[in-house]
């Protein structure tokens, strides 16, 4: 009886290894399979974490719009005990300023409590924001695994067609391997519309390239301007001397 037991622990461990096994190789031949397995398991939980996210921005919003009406009438309580010690009503000011306390009470804890939502509500929307990132680099790394394994099995299919297949195993090789060379660059167009950043950096390298061939060009009128001969300083004509004749001054 008591080997019972240690026989069927056995049989279920054997059962599950080859399950796992079987599992392991499928997922490595179907890696897209798995990514995408991956991504909808994130996104179900976005979602949840942004319905999360919206409760605490609604409440946050509630709270502050609570403030403002309960800091306006501490404004107009303010206000009331004035007018009522001005007309000499004792009775009214002490209840006027009880509810002053009251209500200064109320927005002392009501901003607290506002203060910790805000700081929730900031780290709860970074948490979102860095969840969102996650999902779409695991949809770039998809794209690139996809194309990457797609690119070697289309590599083997060429170097078994150049082993010797047969003409229509090869003419199914080169299929294949033009089905996989379109999803590659289908997978490339994919990567751009999930915002690839390629372009820009196409633009920077051309600024870069522009800017070098502007010092290019001045550190060659520079040595223009070096080697040029410099000019020999004119000689400035002599002023030529006038004699000045003394004008007769007529007699009175």
């Amino acid at each position: 009886m008591s080997r019972r037991p240690g026989l069927i622990a056995r049989f279920f461990g054997l059962v599950s290894g080859t399950l796992t096994s079987w599992l392991k190789r499928r997922e490595e031949q179907n890696p897209a399979a798995v990514y995408e397995q991956a991504i909808s398991e994130r996104v179900v939980q976005y979602r949840e974490l942004k319905e999360a996210v919206a409760g605490i921005l609604f409440m946050r919003n509630k709270l502050e719009a609570d403030l403002e009406e309960r800091r306006a009438e501490l404004s107009r309580t303010h206000e009331d005990i004035r007018r009522a010690v001005k007309r000499g009503d004792d009775e009214v000011g002490v209840a006027l300023i009880s509810h002053k306390q009251v209500l200064i009470g109320d927005i002392q804890r009501a901003e607290k409590e506002f203060e910790g939502l805000r700081a929730q509500a900031d780290e709860a929307k970074g948490n979102l924001v860095r969840f969102r990132e996650e999902i779409r680099a695991l949809e770039r790394e998809k794209g690139r695994i996809v194309a990457t394994l797609a690119n070697a099995h289309a590599r083997r299919r060429m170097v078994e067609a150049l082993e010797g297949m047969a003409v229509d195993a090869d003419m199914r090789a080169l299929e294949s391997v033009r089905e996989h060379v379109a999803r590659i660059q289908t997978e490339g167009a994919l990567e751009q519309e999930l915002g690839d950043d390629h372009g820009l950096e196409a633009r920077i390298k051309e600024i870069r390239k522009e800017a070098d061939q502007d010092a290019a060009r001045q550190e060659l009128e520079a040595l223009k301007r070096q080697l040029r001969p410099t000019p020999l300083p004119a000689s400035t004509p002599k002023p030529e001397t006038v004699e000045t004749q003394a004008v007769p001054v007529a007699a009175n």
